[in-house]
């Protein structure tokens, strides 16, 4: 339980730090995409700020579900995301949400109770072999440059999409580290031991990577573009990294059924919220000044 509700409160915080994030990248010039300008200009932003407050406090009650509970339950909690991003922005921005937001939020919540349940995922190992993190950083590498590549030959959603996903990966890999790091802070390890892991550095620099790639996703288009692949991507990239790197176990045979109901519920959940006329109000970016000829 505790690990689910420190779960929740990671989703909410990251949500509210999206809104904040993609109010001050709208006041960005587009020619500092993919450029550490970018974070100068934003960084003079108080409202870029207290979204990154939000993340540190994020990544604290992530560090601590991580610790308690296995990825494979963590991250997918995370979709909760989406559908609060949407309905703290319209609070912010005074706009009402529409009914077919709260079916959106009422997909989601049920499409992840239904695919957790049916899942049923077990704890397996809280470390990773120090050999098994080489194919998996070589590999998330790539995926990674794959999408990146892609994303510069495009503009607009579809550059955000490929951003958002990019971001997502680089998220589950942060989420992936700092639980084998924490692993550290075992019986037999402690401060110490955790202090000198290569894993906690590993983690921050992962974590700033995914911080950048959100930024220029976010950047790049409009929050219902960036925010499905986001939390999909997280959530299903990081299942694979429980089970993959940490022996945990989810239920197969029928069970994939209700699993894959609970998936398709939580996409159906997302396509409803990023197509919701509350999206299109607060969360699209600005229109184009007019040209002048």
């Amino acid at each position: 339980m505790i690990s689910v509700l420190f779960a929740v409160l990671t989703a909410l915080s990251n949500g509210s730090a999206s809104v904040l994030q993609r109010r001050a990248a709208m006041k960005v010039p587009d020619s500092e995409a993919l450029h550490l300008s970018l974070i100068g200009h934003l960084v003079r932003q108080k409202v870029w700020l207290a979204g990154i407050a939000l993340v540190i406090v994020a990544a604290v009650c992530q560090a601590v579900a991580l610790a308690t509970g296995p990825i494979s339950v963590v991250q997918p909690i995370f979709v909760i995301e989406l559908p609060a991003t949407l309905l703290l922005a319209g609070w912010m921005m005074r706009v009402r949400a529409p009914r077919t937001v709260w079916y959106g939020v009422a997909a989601v919540t049920v499409g992840l109770a239904i695919g957790l349940a049916s899942a049923a995922p077990v704890d397996g190992t809280d470390s990773v072999r120090g050999a098994d993190w080489v194919p998996t950083l070589l590999l998330t590498g790539a995926f990674e440059a794959v999408l990146i590549v892609a994303a510069l030959r495009v503009r607009g959603n579809a550059r955000a999409a490929l951003l958002g996903l990019a971001a997502a990966c680089g998220y589950a890999l942060t989420a992936a580290l700092m639980k084998d790091a924490m692993s550290h802070l075992g019986p037999d390890g402690g401060a110490l031991a955790l202090l000198t892991s290569w894993q906690l550095y590993a983690t921050a620099v992962a974590g700033v990577g995914a911080l950048f790639l959100l930024q220029n996703a976010l950047h790049a288009g409009s929050l219902v573009a960036v925010q499905p692949m986001l939390t999909l991507g997280d959530a299903l990239i990081s299942i694979l990294y429980g089970v993959t790197l940490f022996e945990e176990e989810l239920r197969t045979g029928w069970w994939l059924l209700p699993e894959l109901a609970g998936l398709g519920l939580i996409a159906t959940g997302c396509v409803v919220l990023a197509r919701s006329p509350l999206a299109a109000d607060t969360l699209a970016p600005p229109p184009p000044p007019p040209r002048v000829s």
